[in-house]
This record gives structure tokens, sequence and C-alpha cells, in this order.
């Protein structure tokens, strides 16, 4: 029977008392715990502040995205509206210049013309300023489709396919395409 309450007791798990029964027999260990709930503690006191300073900047980060892109709006709606201000500056004083021949009362047809002339020296360098190019291409020229429209094919002592004569004038922005030159092109020999 003895073997029994031995066998007993043994098989018995180790409860609360029991563990506060060593822990009181074993300080150390009391400490240890003690230690490592405070660490742990500190690390989630940690870890809340950081989170709190991420959030914060995140938050500082998405409203100045938000600035941003209103400014860049804005900037692109004044882009707009006043796009043409550069060329319209240039063309006040072609227009202040046609407006002072048509005040003279009794002009000259040398004095006109000298008035059409500096007319046009003031539009040529408006357009220059301002990047609008002429397309004038020369007799004997090879059409080119994206700068020319061809009107009529002619007979010509030239290869086949190349500017006759200019009927209009072409003009370019910068790069991109106005109106193409008015051209008639040789037909072939």
């Amino acid at each position: 029977m003895q073997e029994q309450d031995k066998k007993t007791e043994q098989d018995i798990p180790v409860t609360e008392t029991a563990a506060a029964e060593t822990a009181q027999a074993n300080p150390e260990l009391d400490a240890t715990a003690d230690q490592a709930a405070q660490i742990n503690d500190q690390l989630v006191a940690d870890l809340q502040a950081k989170v709190a300073e991420l959030q914060d900047a995140f938050m500082r980060a998405k409203a100045e995205g938000e600035n941003i892109r209103r400014r860049a709006q804005e900037d692109i709606a004044k882009a707009h509206k006043f796009a043409i201000e550069g060329f319209a500056e240039a063309m006040v004083p072609v227009k202040d210049s046609l407006e002072m021949a048509l005040k003279v009362e009794t002009p000259s047809i040398d004095s006109l013309k000298e008035g059409v002339e500096i007319t046009l020296k003031q539009l040529s360098s408006a357009f220059e300023k301002n990047r609008l190019l002429e397309v004038n291409p020369l007799q004997g020229e090879k059409l080119d489709p994206d700068r020319h429209q061809a009107i009529s094919m002619v007979p010509a002592e030239q290869d086949a396919n190349t500017v006759v004569t200019v009927l209009q004038k072409g003009y370019m922005i910068a790069d991109r395409l106005l109106r193409p030159a008015l051209v008639t092109v040789a037909q072939g020999k």
C-alpha cells in the first residue's frame, strides 16, 4: 500500500501552491520573472511609441502628397490659361504698327510699303521668338508628306515627287506641324 501512495504522489501535477512554494524557496526565479515582465512592458511601450511616430510620419507624408498634387493641378490650369501670353506680348507691337499705318491721313505708296515691311519684320520676329517656323520648300526638294501637302502633279523636267512650286507656305510650332505647305509636285518622266 505504501507503494501505491508513493505512486499517486508522483503522478499528481504541480499546482499553483507548489509553484509558489518553489518560488519562495528559490527567490532568483521570481526576480528573473519580474525582470522579464519589465523588459516586455518596456518593449511594448517602445513599439507603441514607434507605431505612433510612424503613423504621424505617414499622415504628414500623405498631406504633403495631396498638397503637391493640388499645386500641380493649379499650375497646369494656369499654364493652359496663359499659354499664349508670350505670343500675345510679341503680337501687340505688330497690331500697334498696323493701327498707326491706318492713322496716316495721306499715305504715299512708298511710306505704306516701308510700314508694311517694318510690320512684317516685327511679325517675323514674333514668330521666331515663339518658335513658329515657316515651312517653305525649295524647288526640286523631295516631297515630305509630314510637312507638305501635294495639291497637284504637273509635268516637269525634274525628278518625280519633288516640289515644283509652293502655293502656300506651311508653319510649324517647334516640332509640331501647324499647317502643311501646299505644293505642286513633278510627275514621273
